[in-house]
C-alpha cells in the first residue's frame, strides 16, 4: 500500500478466488476511501435506502462496481470476475466509506 491510499484509509481484502487485472493474477485488493470527485463523477451512492424509517441501505449493485473500480485500481472487467462473496464484502465496505467519516474509520 502506498501512502496516499494509507492517507486515504485503504484496507486490505485478500480475495476467496483470485482474478486478472492488468494481465496479472490479483489474491488480494488495496482499497481505498474514494474522494468527493470521484463520487460527483460516478454520480450516484453505492446504496440504497430500503427503510426510510430506519434508515436502513443495502449496496446498489448497479453503481457498487464502478467504485470498487476506481477504489481498487482495476479494470471493470477484473471487478466482473469477482467471486460473490468477495463482491458483496467489497460493496459492503465501499457503503461503508460513505456511512463513516474517515476519522472514525482511521481511528478504530
Amino acid at each position: 500500500m502506498n501512502e496516499a491510499q494509507e492517507i486515504m484509509g485503504a484496507l486490505t481484502h485478500t480475495l476467496a478466488k483470485p482474478i486478472k487485472a492488468h494481465s496479472e493474477q490479483v489474491t488480494e485488493l488495496q482499497l481505498r476511501r474514494p474522494t468527493p470527485a470521484e463520487a460527483k463523477k460516478i454520480g450516484r451512492m453505492p446504496y440504497v435506502i430500503t427503510n426510510l424509517a430506519t434508515g436502513a441501505y443495502s449496496p446498489d449493485l448497479s453503481v457498487v462496481g464502478d467504485y470498487i473500480s476506481v477504489c481498487a485500481g482495476i479494470p471493470p472487467s477484473s471487478v466482473d470476475q469477482l467471486d460473490l462473496s468477495d463482491l458483496n464484502q467489497l460493496a459492503w465496505q465501499i457503503c461503508s466509506f460513505f456511512t463513516t467519516p474517515e476519522s472514525s474509520a482511521s481511528s478504530s
